[in-house]
C-alpha cells in the first residue's frame, strides 16, 4: 500500500497537483452534455423522439470529429486545439440551451447538437497523452506510466458519476437548462485552463515536415482489436443503462435508475485506483483477459435479476470489472502506437467507446421495450463474451518498442525488461 501511494505521489510530482484537478473539472461537461441535452430537449419539446435525435447527433459529432481533434493535437500541439475546441463547445452548448428553451425546430436543434458533440475538447484522452509524455520526458519507470493510466481512468470514472448526478440535481431543484449552462461555463473556464497549463509544452506537436521519412506506418493489429474491445465495452454501458432503466420502471422506481448506475461507477473508480497495487508481473495481456473474463462472469446474473436490491448488488459488483478493462485498453494503445500519434490513437479509442454506447442505447432500448429488461441485459452479456474472445485471440506485444520517441522528440525510457505497465485504462471519453 505504501508503495502504491508513493507511485501516485511520483505521478503528481510529474504533473503538478493542479493539472489533475483542472482536467477533472474540464471533463465534467462531457459527462453532463449527453444526459443533460436529452433531459432538456425532452422537457422543452415534450418529445422523447426529438430528445433522442438531438442526443444521437451529439454522439455522432463526437465519434466522427474526436479523432480529427486528436490528429490536430498531434500535429499542432494541445494548447491551440483545446483552446479552440473549448471556445466552440462552450458557445455550442449555450446555443443548444437557447435553442431548446425557444423551441427551435428539430432539424436545426439537431445541427447544434452535432456541433456540440464535434467540438468536445477531448480532455480525457489528451490528459492521458500529456501525462504519459511527462513521464517519458522524466525517464520515469513503467510503474509510473501504469499509474498514470490508472489515475486518468479513475478521473474519467468519477467524472461520469458526478456529471449525470449534477444534471439530475439541477433538474430536480430547478431546470435541466441550468445543468447545461453550467457545463458551458465549466468547459470555457477549465478547458481553457487545461490548455494553458504549463505542462502543455510536453505535447507541442510534430508537424509533418519534422517527421522522419517513412513514419507513416500501419496501425498495429492490437490497436484495432483494442478499439473493438472498447466499442463492445460501450455496448455494455449502453445496454446496462437501457436494462437498468427498463427494470426500475417495471418495479415502479424509475428515479432509482441513475443511482444504480452511479453505484457501478463508484466501485469502478475505486477498483481502478487500486490497480496501482498490482505488481508488474501481471502484464497487460493477462489483465485484459482477466478483466474481460470477469465482465462476462459478473454480467451473467443480470439475465435473471428481477428485483431492486438484487439489481443494486449485481450492477455494483459488475463495476469492478469495468475500470480494469478500460485502463488496460488505453495502456495497450499507448504501448503499441507511435508516440507522436498518441493523441489521435487515444481519441479513436474514446470515440469507439462512445459509438458502442450510442448504438447499444438504440438497439437495447428497443429490445427492452419488446422483451423486457432481460433483452437489454442479453446484449450486455453478449458484448462481454465478444470482449473476452478478442482478448484471447489478439497477440499483445511483450514490451514497448526500444528507441521510441516521445511527443516532444526526446527518446523514451526503455521498458525495464519484459515487464509491462503495472496498471491498465473513460471515458469518455465518453461513457
Amino acid at each position: 500500500m505504501v508503495g502504491t501511494v508513493d507511485t501516485y505521489r511520483r505521478v503528481i510530482a510529474l504533473t503538478g497537483p493542479l493539472l489533475p484537478l483542472v482536467s477533472f473539472l474540464a471533463r465534467l461537461p462531457v459527462a453532463m452534455s449527453q444526459f443533460g441535452s436529452f433531459l432538456l430537449v425532452a422537457q422543452t419539446s415534450g418529445s422523447l423522439a426529438t430528445a433522442g435525435i438531438v442526443g444521437g447527433t451529439l454522439s455522432i459529432g463526437q465519434v466522427l470529429f474526436g479523432p480529427v481533434l486528436g490528429w490536430l493535437a498531434d500535429r499542432h500541439g494541445q494548447r491551440p486545439v483545446v483552446l479552440a475546441a473549448a471556445a466552440v463547445n462552450a458557445v455550442a452548448t449555450a446555443a443548444l440551451v437557447a435553442g431548446a428553451l425557444t423551441h427551435l425546430a428539430t432539424l436545426p436543434l439537431a445541427a447544434v447538437g452535432a456541433l456540440t458533440g464535434a467540438s468536445v475538447p477531448l480532455i480525457g484522452p489528451l490528459a492521458r497523452t500529456r501525462s504519459v509524455a511527462l513521464a517519458h520526458r522524466a525517464k520515469a519507470d513503467e510503474g509510473v506510466v501504469g499509474a498514470v493510466h490508472a489515475l486518468e481512468g479513475t478521473l474519467d470514472e468519477v467524472s461520469f458519476v458526478f456529471g449525470p448526478a449534477l444534471v439530475g440535481l439541477a433538474s430536480l431543484v430547478a431546470h435541466p437548462a441550468f445543468a447545461l449552462a453550467g457545463a458551458a461555463g465549466l468547459v470555457a473556464v477549465f478547458g481553457s485552463a487545461f490548455a494553458l497549463h504549463p505542462t502543455a509544452s510536453a505535447t507541442s506537436g510534430a508537424p509533418a515536415r519534422e517527421r522522419p521519412a517513412g513514419s507513416r506506418v500501419r496501425t498495429p493489429a492490437v490497436v484495432h482489436a483494442v478499439r473493438g474491445s472498447l466499442a463492445l465495452q460501450g455496448v455494455m454501458f449502453g445496454a446496462c443503462q437501457a436494462g437498468i432503466t427498463a427494470l426500475t420502471i417495471r418495479l415502479g422506481v424509475p428515479d432509482q435508475a441513475a443511482v444504480v448506475y452511479s453505484a457501478m461507477g463508484v466501485v469502478s473508480a475505486a477498483v481502478g485506483l487500486a490497480l496501482g497495487a498490482l505488481p508488474a508481473r501481471f502484464g497487460l495481456r493477462l489483465r485484459w483477459r482477466v478483466a474481460t473474463g470477469a465482465a462476462l462472469v459478473l454480467s451473467a446474473p443480470l439475465l435473471v435479476t428481477d428485483g431492486l436490491w438484487p439489481l443494486y448488488a449485481v450492477v455494483t459488483v459488475l463495476g469492478a470489472a469495468y475500470a480494469p478493462h478500460l485502463i488496460t485498453a488505453f495502456a495497450l494503445t499507448e504501448r503499441a502506437v507511435e508516440p507522436d500519434r498518441l493523441a489521435t490513437a487515444m481519441a479513436f479509442a474514446a470515440s469507439s467507446l462512445v459509438a458502442g454506447q450510442a448504438a447499444a442505447l438504440v438497439v437495447a432500448g428497443r429490445l427492452a421495450e419488446r422483451y423486457g429488461p432481460g433483452g437489454a441485459f442479453a446484449v450486455a452479456v453478449g458484448a462481454a463474451a465478444l470482449c473476452l474472445t478478442l482478448a484471447l485471440v489478439t497477440r499483445v506485444p511483450a514490451a514497448r518498442t526500444p528507441g521510441a520517441r516521445t511527443p516532444t522528440g526526446t527518446p523514451a525510457a526503455p521498458a525495464a525488461g519484459p515487464a509491462l505497465p503495472p496498471v491498465p485504462d473513460p471515458a469518455y471519453a465518453g461513457r
